[in-house]
């Protein structure tokens, strides 16, 4: 079996440092960005006050309490990671160090504990292990890759275009790049590329009805 997996994809030896250190930037990039998406949750508009009208034209705040841009950020984490094992922690301790840290400000600064709505995020924090030895091993060689590739790029349609029957309609400019950059992350050569993106958008037409952050 684990021939198998490494002629799909071969890890990298680095040194226990190295994933030390790796793990701690995850864990704390993670913490970080928790920090600012609730910041932007809270945050009060005020027209006179230019960045202000750079974020709300953005729709930043939306932004970050959507899913596409978590996905993005797994998925680099996931495909740049040395093995499929250091995938799984990086993943997971990003995911981790976002919830805690959402969960944390939201009580300290909004008054309130979010823990029913969080349980989505933490169940998604369980999962993201698995997930993210998928997206390691969709960087690799042969068919399984391709075949991931297309599921990954059809969950990125989902979550950064409006689809239905007769149109494919972007959800703003921040969410094509996120979708670029998930094309590029995981670009291997043309023919790969046309069959994910292609593939990806009919399968994400077929379970369109069943994507349930609409």
């Amino acid at each position: 079996m684990r021939e198998r997996l490494d002629s799909i994809r071969t890890p990298e030896k680095r040194s226990g440092k190295y994933t030390a250190v790796a793990a701690a930037v995850c864990f704390a990039v993670g913490v970080l960005l928790g920090i600012i998406s609730k910041w932007l949750d809270n945050l009060a508009f005020d027209d006179l006050i230019w960045w202000h009208g750079i974020i709300e034209r953005l729709d930043l705040n939306n932004f970050f309490s959507a899913m596409a841009i978590w996905l993005l950020m797994a998925l680099i984490i996931a495909v740049f990671s040395p093995s499929a094992g250091r995938a799984a922690l990086n993943v997971f301790l990003f995911f981790a160090g976002m919830c805690v840290a959402y969960h944390i400000y939201t009580i300290l600064f909004s008054g309130f504990d979010p823990s029913s709505y969080m349980m989505i995020w933490y169940g998604i924090t369980l999962a993201s292990p698995v997930l993210a030895v998928l997206c390691w091993y969709a960087r690799g060689k042969g068919a399984v890759p391709v075949v991931m590739d297309l599921c990954i790029m059809s969950i990125f349609s989902l979550a950064c275009f409006g689809l239905g029957l007769f149109y494919i309609d972007p959800l703003g400019i921040l969410y094509v790049l996120v979708y670029l950059a998930a094309v590029i992350v995981l670009y291997r050569d043309p023919k790969q590329t046309a069959i994910s993106i292609i593939g990806g958008f009919l399968l994400a037409f077929l379970l369109n009805p069943l994507w349930p952050y609409h």
